[in-house]
């Protein structure tokens, strides 16, 4: 409690100091918006020459209208001024967050007044508007309650629009408002077209349904999740008492949720479920899509183990399978998202890492041998854009630099790669490209140069006018005190190629010695080394080096960087050894080569998987760091998600050693060094728990340590006033007393 204390009073003596110079940070400025970048969109392209936007009005702080606009000229049409917004009876327009078109362009559905469910803001009210005329926006789900509609999507004549409300599918007729209720078994354990926490969480699935290509039927994901365990976190701040809040939550080894797929007629009636096989709790049902034809279904299935992915073709009249495609690797199978159909739906347009590297294929309906489209040793970061019928294929790549990401275009008769992206930029480069391929919105920036939003001719790739250029902030970001930030790659003793990045403190002497702050996050979900505009905590670490420290980030083995397959699943089973034994080597040879490092006054921190590595770092390697500092981490991976830690680590109940060897908790008594925990108690993701249980260890033990805990905090630990800046304050004081700043 001793330590505790005196970080929380230095903490908020810190806080009650405000800098007054423009080039010096502290942790009120770092988490303002100070410098925030200014955003564009959201866009959806219209056709081949013209997108639409939202912009403010000329009227209210907080109006948007809905324009459309010229691509090459930026010539802008107002489709909806705000005016048009304001819903009957109302006297302020509707604060548009989404918008949504129908298929014929003459009406509009707009998402406004969200709340967060988990990580997103995917619950809130829809209004239906059509462009031409003059009456108001009129609210979808008469009767359902304010804030409760989700996933809301138009059919495809234009008429009718499909949400879920309360775990149930409805559709509504958009211009009388007639809702037909398709099911009506949701409840709180049985969810209709929508998803439970450990789907959304894990395999990215939110939107539930989707409705038949002619419009007759919709297909939608049931999850049965009775019998999943409970997690209780307390609330200690509500009232007088505490009281609960239950999360199902499926923890390694434990019981899943039981999924199922089925058609429904969109007019209402009975449901068809798909024949998938096996047990429903003991295998996953990532994705679904209609086929371009609508007599069937495409289906991607996992078993528990996830090292075996099968891509079905389910009809639709009776919900049989036939097996199209099947993957299976000796460690997991990632579920796709880059799936678009091809020739009409004879085809489908597919990556994979099975042959080493991630690469593209076009692989036919029928079942027959696929066609390799991007060949040799190099990965696909992300599809762009493909449409392989008209001899399009725009990837993401990396160009053998693994912290950059270039635009690609691919020559699909010899698979030749040829960059886009002009050598004179180098970063980071993500694309919007238009329905026919000849635009595209491109956003680049850099590690420490703000995002640039331009748009651009492919495939030339050819600038024709800025859309955002951020020169505001860039400035704000220019006028810091500030060194220099290096890229770099170092070899481990066993020789293996790191990547890394640090920033230098404004003044830097190579001829001194200084301490150095690693940050750490270590597992297959992120990379911390990208050459990419990133405030995560960017502007912290800057602020850091400012104070006097070098700070400094690694990769190693496990990440997900473009480096092949061997390279990203290289922690199967091995979550938490292998990573930190790549970094106990890295770290000592630029120990090795920088006599600059003071090894006596090195640090690391991370946060969630990070704050673990955090801790499997000083408890494996226990001379290596004078002081960590972990954030939200897992401690002890029994305690994590099914879907998450059995695809990485495989099933509790049947690889036992596997869990007690990767989880700090039962290395707690290798503690040596000064240690900072750090837990949000409302974290639904890695809970609360996981702090309890290595504080409970490391007492047995006798280690000293400090604690601190954010009540009701989520996983993020931002919620409510000054949360962050606290956050941010806390790390940095421990770090002084623990770690001394500046040169010597």
């Amino acid at each position: 409690m001793r330590h505790f204390a005196s970080a929380l009073l230095a903490s908020f003596s810190c806080l009650a100091v405000v800098a007054q110079d423009p080039g010096q940070l502290d942790a009120r400025r770092i988490t303002s918006a100070e410098f925030s970048a200014q955003r564009f969109g959201p866009a959806r392209w219209l056709d081949g020459s013209h997108y639409a936007t939202l912009e403010r009005a000329g009227g209210g702080r907080d109006a948007l209208e809905l324009h459309r606009v010229d691509a090459r000229s930026g010539a802008s049409t107002v489709l909806l001024p705000a005016a048009r917004l304001v819903p009957a009876g109302g006297d302020r327009p509707l604060r548009i967050e989404d918008y949504a078109f129908s298929p014929d362009g003459s009406k509009v559905l707009l998402y406004t007044d969200s709340q967060r469910v988990w990580r997103q803001n995917t619950r809130g009210d829809y209004h239906v508007l059509t462009l031409a005329g003059n009456e108001p926006p009129r609210r979808l789900g008469s009767g359902l309650g304010p804030s409760s509609l989700m996933f809301a999507k138009w059919s495809p004549d234009g008429t009718r629009v499909a949400y879920v409300s309360a775990n149930n599918v409805h559709v509504e007729d958009a211009a009388t408002g007639v809702r037909t209720q398709l099911t009506s078994d949701g409840s709180a354990t049985l969810v209709n077209g929508t998803f439970d926490w450990v789907y959304e969480e894990e395999l990215d699935c939110r939107d539930g349904f989707r409705w038949s290509p002619d419009g007759t039927r919709i297909a939608y994901w049931q999850l049965d999740v009775s019998g999943v365990g409970e997690f209780l976190m307390i609330d200690n701040l509500s009232g007088p008492y505490s009281r609960t809040i239950p999360v199902q939550y499926p923890k390694a080894g434990t019981t899943n949720s039981a999924a199922r797929i089925g058609i429904v007629p969109a007019a209402g009636g009975a449901t068809t479920w798909l024949k998938t096989p096996g047990d429903p709790r003991e295998n996953y049902l990532a994705r679904m899509e209609w086929h371009p034809g609508g007599a069937e279904l495409m289906v991607q299935w996992l078993p528990r183990e996830q090292n075996v992915l099968r891509v079905y073709a389910a009809a639709a009249a009776d919900g049989a399978l036939r097996l199209v495609r099947e993957e299976r690797d000796a460690a997991y199978v990632d579920v796709r998202d880059d799936f678009t159909w091809l020739q009409g739906g004879k085809a489908f347009f597919w990556t994979s890492d099975a042959d080493g590297w991630r690469h593209a294929y076009a692989v036919p309906w029928d079942g027959t041998a696929p066609r390799l489209l991007t060949p040799g040793d190099a990965d696909v970061m992300a599809v762009v854009h493909a449409d392989v019928d008209k001899g399009q294929l725009y990837v993401a790549g990396c160009d053998g630099n693994a912290t950059q990401q270039y635009l690609f275009d691919i020559d699909l008769a010899s698979g030749a790669w040829r960059r886009l992206s002009p050598a004179t930029e180098p970063g980071w480069h993500e694309h919007q490209v238009s329905p026919d391929g000849s635009l595209s919105i491109r956003t680049h920036s850099s590690f420490d140069r703000a995002p640039r939003i331009d748009l651009v001719e492919l495939p030339s790739h050819r600038q024709v006018r800025m859309l955002v250029d951020n020169a505001q902030l860039q400035q704000r970001i220019e006028s810091l005190a500030r060194g220099r930030n290096e890229f770099f790659r170092v070899r481990t003793a066993d020789g293996v190629e790191l990547d890394g990045w640090a920033m230098y403190p404004p003044d830097f002497d190579s001829a001194k010695r200084w301490p150095v702050l690693f940050h750490v996050y270590g597992e297959p979900w992120s990379q911390t080394v990208k050459d990419t505009w990133s405030l995560g905590h960017h502007l912290f670490h800057r602020w850091l080096t400012q104070r006097g420290y070098v700070v400094m980030s690694l990769d190693a083995r496990g990440t997900p960087a473009p480096k092949g397959r061997a390279w990203r699943k290289a922690l199967y089973q091995k979550i938490g050894v292998l990573s930190s034994h790549d970094w106990n080597q890295a770290v000592g040879a630029l120990q090795q080569q920088h006599a600059w490092i003071d090894g006596a006054r090195c640090a690391v921190w991370g946060w969630s998987g990070g704050g673990a590595m955090t801790l499997n770092l000083l408890l494996r390697y226990p001379k290596l760091f004078a002081a960590g500092m972990s954030v939200a981490p897992v401690t002890d991976i029994g305690l994590y998600d099914t879907i998450y830690q059995e695809r990485y680590c495989g099933d509790p109940r049947k690889v036992p050693e596997v869990y007690a060897a990767c989880s700090p908790v039962n290395f707690a008594a290798n503690l040596e060094a000064a240690l900072l925990l750090v837990h949000g108690t409302g974290d639904d993701n890695v809970h609360y728990q996981n702090a309890e249980r290595m504080v409970d260890a490391l007492v047995a033990h006798g280690k000293k340590f400090e604690f601190l805990a954010y009540p009701n905090r989520a996983h993020g630990i931002s919620e409510r006033k000054g949360t962050r800046a606290h956050l941010y304050d806390s790390l940095a004081d421990f770090l002084a007393r623990r770690v001394p700043a500046g040169k010597r």
